[in-house]
């Protein structure tokens, strides 16, 4: 179920952060998330314990221990710890219910999934039996036919016995065997379990209510009462002159009169009393519990309540075999009175053999049977006290049965219309995870066109131009007392364009601003605009920098070299532009509401664009103040002189050869 790997998901998160979980999943081929009653494979399960291990470089038993551990306090968090709390005593009685909890939960779940009309499965739980040894330990069988995942229950065991018990304890595999006598169940695993308790006072409760306890306990008592008479039996003679003895009394039975319950029960070392004779005739007896049944060895049936003789005909006849009409579900055993005597303490679920019920039976849903065996050594025989296992009101219709068929006392009738109740408001519940899980990919494929959005719409207009426009703000003209502006053009661009198809031109000028866009993130400059086949860029605009004149000239330089790859589609050589670079002062702002433009305003942008058109193919065409403020900043420039420049008259100018410190890979932005 879904609830499995969403704790492997939280665990993976928690402790080692989102984007490993990201990488894991990822390398996984496994969706982000998953819904609680959702039943999923085993290999995501596994493919995800996999992947865990290699992303995190540790070895797989550790990983399902931690696990095992994470998993017992996720189930805490999500609602099963009072659940959990009250399955036994200590650690032995905790274990011996495991599967009753499993069983419980199996029936739930199960239920759902029949609820909302999905094809009921089976929730295939591990199973696990215990037994006592006299040294104090135990044997833990745990039994699974999901492989390799064992060493999670040395995490979820000890994690239970430290939180409930406060102790601890060691867990290690004695056996491992493969057991194909259990159907379905193939890996069967022995663990030898040590406790070493601690006794703090409030954690005391277990081993002072257990028999050695309490026989060391009352010993103690009555030596120390006896103690006392003593010595009041001596205050007393000495008072009263004589030299009789006093006799001695057992003050325990007065403390057995004291601390009592009821009438004259002990509230400890409770002992209970058995009538001569049974007080009950046997049809009461089969009225009274109108579904169990009594076997010997052989499974020859003695004895059947009447409500199951009902469904079961051929349980009227005595002396038939039990394997013939039923068999057993839960736990995966055959069907003997060995295994089953091995097995004891476990819920034994049976099934009718379809092939044995009447006729009108055949074509409904087999009846299940849920309950305890109990050995009465005395008639060599075993008792199976059971309810039917029904989950809805649908699953008693369909097997045309009414609540009036279930004894009065047995709480299986109010058990299937609680849960009639539980199950639509688990439903509801379930699909709420459903609309929240729907909920949250759309938002996250919100998020990432939001992204998109504002990736377009950055790339349009400075971002904190971009943020202001976007929270309905008036952006402001702002002046900038110096910056570096940069215009570019294509050499015979209108020839070009005169001798070939438009696409061609098209293809031509999109591959030459892709490389020139690239390097405009290189040198962290901002791209004006782009009309035709000019190119136009800023260093210092919008974010003031002392640098503009640096990068701008390096951008330039790349430029030049970027432009070499581009070919010109008439005479097929490399294509050349002409570069040409001012520094000065600008005015800058938002133009216009319908696709707004940054805009810069200023001589200063006339200046740069006149340094373009007036300069030399493949050469980078410098202004008197550009060249000012690369001067001593390591660049090699060479002087051109004085020009007549278009509207200003005669100007000095320089050409930009080169970075003297940086390499061709590091003006392109290339590892």
């Amino acid at each position: 179920y879904g609830f499995i790997n969403t704790c492997l998901k939280s665990l993976v998160v928690e402790k080692y952060g989102e984007e490993t979980w990201e990488k894991l999943r990822l390398q996984a081929g496994v969706q982000d998330s998953f819904l609680t009653f959702e039943v999923y494979k085993d290999e995501i399960t596994m493919q995800l314990v996999d992947k865990a291990c290699k992303v995190l470089g540790v070895p797989a038993d550790m990983v399902l221990r931690e696990f095992g551990k994470y998993f017992f306090e996720f189930c805490k968090r999500s609602g099963y710890d009072h659940m959990l709390r009250t399955l036994g005593g200590n650690l032995y009685e905790f274990i011996e219910n495991l599967d009753a909890l499993h069983s419980y939960l199996s029936l739930s779940y199960q239920a759902i999934l029949v609820f909302v009309r999905f094809f009921p499965q089976e929730m295939n739980a591990p199973s696990f039996r215990v037994e006592k040894n006299e040294d104090g330990s135990m044997h833990l069988h745990y039994y699974s036919d999901r492989r390799g995942l064992c060493h999670i229950v040395p995490g979820i065991i000890g994690a239970a016995a430290l939180d409930f018990f406060n102790i601890e304890i060691s867990m290690k595999i004695v056996n491992q065997t493969e057991e194909e006598e259990r159907t379905g169940k193939k890996e069967h695993i022995v663990f030898l379990v040590t406790q070493n308790p601690v006794f703090p006072y409030k954690e005391r409760n277990e081993y002072s209510s257990s028999p050695q306890c309490l026989l060391d306990s009352e010993k103690q008592i009555e030596n120390q009462l006896n103690k006392e008479d003593l010595e009041k039996g001596k205050n007393k003679t000495g008072d009263r002159g004589n030299s009789v003895c006093p006799v001695k009394k057992s003050h325990w039975k007065t403390i057995r009169g004291i601390i009592t319950l009821g009438k004259g029960k002990l509230l400890r070392g409770f002992d209970p009393v058995y009538p001569k004779s049974l007080w009950i005739d046997t049809k009461t007896f089969c009225n009274g519990l109108p579904f169990h049944i009594v076997f010997d060895k052989e499974l020859k049936v003695k004895q059947a309540g009447v409500s199951i003789q009902k469904i079961v005909p051929g349980l009227q006849t005595m002396g038939i075999c039990l394997d013939q009409y039923f068999r057993i579900i839960h736990p995966e055993v055959p069907f003997t009175i060995s295994s089953i005597q091995k097995f004891i303490n476990s819920q034994f679920v049976f099934q009718t053999r379809r092939e044995m019920m009447p006729d009108s039976w055949k074509q409904r849903p087999m009846l299940e049977l849920r309950g305890q065996m109990m050995w009465m050594e005395s008639l060599q025989c075993m008792l199976y006290l059971c309810s039917p296992l029904l989950r809805t009101l649908h699953e008693l219709e369909e097997r045309q049965m009414h609540i009036a068929d279930i004894a009065p006392h047995d709480v299986t009738r109010d058990l299937i219309l609680l849960n009639q109740q539980r199950l639509a408001e688990m439903e509801l519940s379930n699909q709420l995870e459903r609309k929240k899980e729907e909920l949250r990919i759309l938002s996250k494929h919100l998020e990432e066109e939001k992204k998109k959005t504002e990736a377009l719409l950055y790339a349009m207009l400075p971002q904190h131009v971009a943020n202001q426009l976007k929270e309905g703000k008036r952006v402001e003209a702002g002046e900038f007392k110096e910056c570096t502006i940069l215009f570019s053009d294509v050499v015979t661009f209108t020839n070009i364009c005169a001798q070939c198809e438009p696409i061609q031109i098209v293809l031509m000028l999109n591959s030459m601003y892709l490389r020139f866009d690239r390097l405009t993130t290189v040198h962290d400059v901002y791209k004006v605009e782009t009309i035709g086949d000019a190119y136009m860029v800023v260093g210092g605009v919008p974010v003031p920098v002392p640098t503009h004149a640096e990068r701008v000239a390096n951008f330039a330089l790349g430029m030049i070299i970027a432009a070499k790859g581009v070919q010109n589609p008439v005479s097929g050589n490399p294509i050349q532009i002409r570069v040409g670079i001012h520094t000065g002062p600008v005015l800058a702002g938002v133009v216009g509401e319908k696709m707004p433009r940054y805009c810069l305003f200023g001589d200063t942008v006339n200046i740069a664009s006149r340094m373009e058109s007036h300069g030399v193919p493949s050469k980078i065409h410098l202004s008197s103040s550009a060249y000012q403020c690369l001067k001593y900043k390591n660049f090699e420039v060479t002087e051109r002189g004085e020009i007549e420049v278009k509207g200003k008259g005669k100007m000095h100018t320089y050409f930009l050869i080169r970075n003297k410190t940086a390499t061709e890979n590091e003006i392109m932005g290339r590892p």
